[in-house]
């Protein structure tokens, strides 16, 4: 069979998933509209959201539709068409979603893109005015929240399709899987995140939350979101009770699904053992601890109120979650530098976080200790390097340390060429780095940079960022060129 042709095949195939992302994508827009039966006033934006809805499902139906017919079998998906699948649905999705940001909010396209792209990316700076929006477009932005953190081409695609979508879950950030099958493996997922979603809505009710803002909070909690309905984040109620029902929130979205799963089974031998709640189990209480002493101890006028503030704005940093309790207008460097390093590192790979990954910083740790152990062995010593992950070890060789050295070198450079365009439009250093670093690291913790009245190029910078931090780095550039080098053969005869 001609190359041409093979190329065209499996491009239907590509074209036929995405289309069915996009019409379930199609179908989430019209949760918002839950809202009009208890907001009466809310009616004059059901179109905002109809409209696109409508137009992603006929769209995205007849995509895949029209691509997937005829008799010839589907062609199996390889990572990297699977990484186009990823890339043309997160952009598709992120374009109609921003949609009622235009028609309901009056956002021009620069702003309202930046809110979608920071709500499916779980990312949570945001350039919305909270108290000058409804209850609708409220709730649409943490169901954005929840569905992306959940994994918008995973959960969607493999939760309904039969054949196997292995190579889309990892383009998607997610190669370990709950159950052998993908599609039992999405179901699993979906199940465990509902029932964190239900306790978290029970747990803030109870804690003081009235109902709307205890669904928005839970979604956004659990998807390290970090999106708040009110301008002053979780500091709005300044409650213990409340900020103590997030944190174990925010734990559970920054763990991975598969440990979350092997904690719900009891077997917390593993989770012990698992590369990142050992870091986690060292960041935390350090990096608490430093902020308290040099930091928070001198700003606030109890001890209990000091150490709630240290223990939560590192958690929410770590995790990627976005929460605040505190504005950081009055910290001081030392505080700012703790929570920029916490939020590079970021959470749990296959978990709804963002950032570098926990594990990728803990094996690299790790591949240190192995190298200064080397040096002391006999040469023709023969050693094991790994690290567990569920309930397996994972075995490490060079090749595999170049791999997460690359990636980090990736990251930090498209980290630096972020913070340089935010200092060439005024800002100073230090509000650079940390704004970036919740971008790119997809936080959502600000100290004033991201506004609706930042510039336009800065707000593109993040939302680039924000894209990047999301789907990891090689994937976007790496689906992107096969486009590219693919376009000839598409269009040819042959």
């Amino acid at each position: 069979m001609p190359q041409g042709t093979i190329i065209r095949l499996h491009y239907r195939s590509i074209l036929s998933s995405t289309g069915l992302i996009v019409s379930l994508a199609g179908g989430i827009m019209l949760i918002p509209l839950l809202c009009v039966p208890f907001y009466p006033g809310e009616g004059k934006v059901v179109s905002a959201f109809l409209i696109p809805a409508a137009l992603q499902v006929v769209i995205g139906l007849a995509a895949w539709r029209w691509f997937g017919r005829g008799s010839a079998p589907r062609v199996p998906l390889s990572f990297k068409d699977a990484g186009v699948i990823v890339l043309l649905s997160w952009i598709v999705v992120c374009l109609f979603s921003a949609w009622p940001f235009q028609t309901a909010a009056g956002f021009d396209f620069t702003r309202a893109l930046f809110e979608s792209v920071s709500g499916w990316t779980t990312t949570g700076l945001s350039v919305t005015d909270v108290t000058k929006v409804g209850p609708a477009l409220l709730l649409w932005r943490s169901t954005m929240q929840l569905a992306g953190g959940a994994g918008l081409a995973i959960i969607m695609l493999s939760a309904i399709t039969g054949f196997s979508l292995s190579a889309i879950s990892s383009a998607e950030g997610r190669s370990e899987q709950l159950a052998p099958h993908v599609r039992r493996s999405a179901k699993l997922v979906l199940i465990i995140y509902a029932g964190y979603v239900s306790v978290g809505v029970i747990a803030y009710k109870l804690a003081g939350m009235n109902v709307f803002d205890a669904v928005n909070h839970a979604f956004a909690a659990l998807s390290t979101g970090g999106f708040s309905t009110r301008p002053e984040s979780i500091g709005y109620w300044d409650s213990t009770a409340i900020e103590a029902v997030t944190l174990p929130l925010m734990i559970l979205g920054n763990m991975s699904f598969i440990t979350g799963w092997l904690l719900i089974r009891g077997k917390l031998i593993y989770v012990a053992r698992n590369a990142e709640v050992r870091l986690m189990a060292i960041l935390l209480p350090l990096s608490a601890g430093l902020v308290l002493i040099f930091t928070s101890a001198g700003l606030y006028s109890t001890l209990a109120k000091s150490v709630r503030v240290a223990l939560f704005e590192t958690m929410t940093a770590l995790t990627t979650t976005g929460f605040s309790t505190v504005s950081y207008s009055n910290w001081n460097g030392f505080g700012w530098f703790i929570l920029i390093v916490l939020m590079l590192v970021g959470g749990g790979t296959c978990s709804t976080a963002g950032g570098i990954k926990q594990y990728r910083i803990y094996t690299l740790l790790k591949a240190l200790v192995w190298e200064i152990r080397n040096q002391f062995l006999p040469r023709r010593a023969v050693v094991e390097n790994y690290v567990w992950s569920g309930e397996q070890k994972v075995y490490f060789g060079s090749d595999s340390i170049q791999r997460i050295s690359l990636f980090i070198v990736l990251y930090l450079a498209t980290y630096l060429v972020g913070v340089g365009i935010l200092t060439a439009h005024g800002y100073s250093l230090q509000e650079s780095l940390f704004e970036y670093a919740s971008a790119v690291g997809t936080v959502g913790l600000s100290v004033g940079v991201t506004s609706y009245t930042a510039p336009g190029v800065v707000l593109w910078a993040e939302t680039f960022g924000m894209f990047l931090g999301r789907l990891e780095f090689m994937v976007v550039f790496v689906s992107l060129v096969k486009v590219v080098k693919d376009l000839p053969a598409l269009f040819s005869s042959k």
